[in-house]
């Protein structure tokens, strides 16, 4: 065998040495390095509703516009709430007048009292010879009578008290639905999937508008229960969009529980046991939440978004974790 053909062959052993190098070090980086590419953007999404029901008269948004808290979504007609809250105004001022007419009525029956009673201890006080036994008795059943009437006019009061404060209330309420036909943004965030048009009904309490939080994205980071020995709270992560954008976060929390597929729950509540059993067994995914540390102003975030996670194990334990 030639010189060269030895060199020929020391460079192709050489190369399939290193080949299977490589690919023992991907391997040993693939099975025990705590990264994933199934990574997902998310973020909260509150459901809009409004709080009264009526026609939409003003929808001064548009699908996928940014909005900041306060800022007005949509208004319901608030023509029948007006008329209710005039209602409300005129069925206080007829409650107050009949306050006032019960509150005149007990100060009359008291200063009756007061006189019937004065009038039964003059009588009581002169000679049995000048005023008879009949009249000091009738002056007794006057001061009877007068205080019956006293407590029935206070009792009538207490009734008005009553039906004042519930006029009250009433107006309070119809006030409170005037002001919320005029619906407004919870949070900063961006519309989305708008299928609400001017002039559409609005129930109370139907979902109307949905908002992506701006200030809520988060990524679920999708760990197979191989890798979770590796994990630690607080543990640094670089996040790697799809579209080739880097970011960085870290462990917030890890998921305790996913459903079981295999061993659902039955009509009974009691577990039904599947009969059949895969015999390949692929490591489950666990959900890590990963918390957003550092995104680029130019990073456009949505929540779907797919991406890669690689985390730095034992970072989190010289580093206190931040809160969201």
């Amino acid at each position: 065998m030639s010189v060269k053909s030895i060199f020929r062959v020391l460079i192709t052993s050489a190369i399939f040495l290193l080949a299977i190098l490589l690919a023992w070090s991907l391997w040993q980086h693939y099975m025990h390095s705590p990264w994933t590419r199934d990574g997902r953007v998310r973020a909260e999404v509150v459901n809009v509703a409004p709080d009264v029901s009526g026609q939409i008269v003003a929808l001064p948004v548009r699908d996928n516009q940014l909005v900041k808290k306060g800022d007005l979504l949509m208004e319901i007609d608030p023509a029948r709430y007006t008329l209710a809250l005039q209602q409300a105004d005129a069925a206080v001022t007829a409650r107050k007048a009949e306050l006032e007419v019960r509150k005149a009525e007990v100060d009359a029956r008291r200063a009756e009292l007061n006189m019937r009673r004065a009038q039964a201890r003059r009588r009581a006080d002169v000679d049995a010879l000048v005023v008879s036994r009949e009249a000091r008795e009738d002056a007794g059943s006057q001061v009877t009578a007068s205080q019956a009437q006293l407590e029935a006019a206070q009792a009538q009061l207490q009734g008005a008290q009553a039906q004042y404060q519930a006029a009250l209330s009433q107006r309070d309420t119809a006030k409170l639905n005037l002001e919320r036909t005029k619906v407004f943004s919870p949070v900063d965030g961006y519309i989305t999937n708008l299928n609400v048009r001017r002039g559409d009904y609005a129930a109370a309490g139907a979902a109307k508008i949905a908002l992506i939080d701006s200030h809520s994205f988060w990524v679920y980071a999708y760990f197979e229960e191989t890798k979770l020995p590796l994990l630690s709270i607080g543990d640094r992560a670089k996040i790697q969009l799809i579209n080739g954008a880097s970011m960085e976060g870290h462990v917030d929390s890890i998921a305790r529980g996913i459903y079981d597929r295999d061993n659902p729950q039955s009509r009974e509540l009691t577990a039904d046991v599947n009969p059949t059993f895969n015999w390949v067994r692929l490591a489950q995914r666990i959900p890590v939440r990963i918390h957003l540390d550092k995104v680029p102003e130019n990073v456009l975030l949505a929540s779907g978004l797919t991406c890669t996670v690689v985390l730095e194990p034992g970072s989190g334990k010289q580093l206190p974790v931040a809160k969201n």
